[in-house]
């Protein structure tokens, strides 16, 4: 005897999560399980939170693709905490580099040492060999690119007249 889609998964409705997470933890997926095609790629229902009807009809409060967390069998709103520091220095990293690409070094310019101060301090940042800073750097007018620990610290144009980080 086959079992049906029903009786593998009575609630229909689900919220999938890292069950081994410390919660809260993000909602990964919804699923309407009686809807799909395929149930392949769907975990058991027990690795499952179900969810009400009346909650999965509402995308704009509750089934939401970000802000939603598991937390002891509720669904709860969610901010996952930032990354951590060198992974933004990374990423601003990369937008800063684009842009004094863009502003100096694609015309045969060297870049102000102002810019290759605030580029050095997220690259110190970004791969480790600053490890005091607790912030990023800032790239603005009149402001000193700073951070503690860094001897990193000059005057800046605004990064928004620059286009840049």
């Amino acid at each position: 005897m086959t079992q049906t889609v029903k009786d593998l998964y009575p609630a229909r409705y689900y919220a999938g999560y890292d069950t081994t997470a410390p919660q809260p933890t993000p909602v990964t997926a919804w699923y309407d399980t009686w809807e799909m095609s395929s149930l392949s790629a769907v975990p058991p229902a027990s690795n499952l939170l179900p969810i009400s009807a009346e909650d999965w009809q509402n995308t704009t409060n509750f089934r939401k693709p970000t802000g939603k967390a598991v937390q002891n069998g509720s669904i709860v709103d969610y901010t996952p905490p930032p990354a951590p520091l060198s992974t933004q220095a990374y990423y601003a990293l990369q937008q800063a580099a684009t842009t004094s690409w863009a502003e100096y070094g694609m015309f045969g310019e060297t870049p102000p040492a102002a810019w290759q101060t605030y580029l050095s301090a997220l690259r110190a940042i970004s791969n480790g060999t600053d490890t005091l800073s607790t912030q990023l750097p800032t790239f603005g007018t009149e402001q000193s690119v700073t951070t503690s620990g860094s001897a990193a610290s000059t005057s800046m144009q605004n990064a928004t007249e620059q286009g840049g980080a």
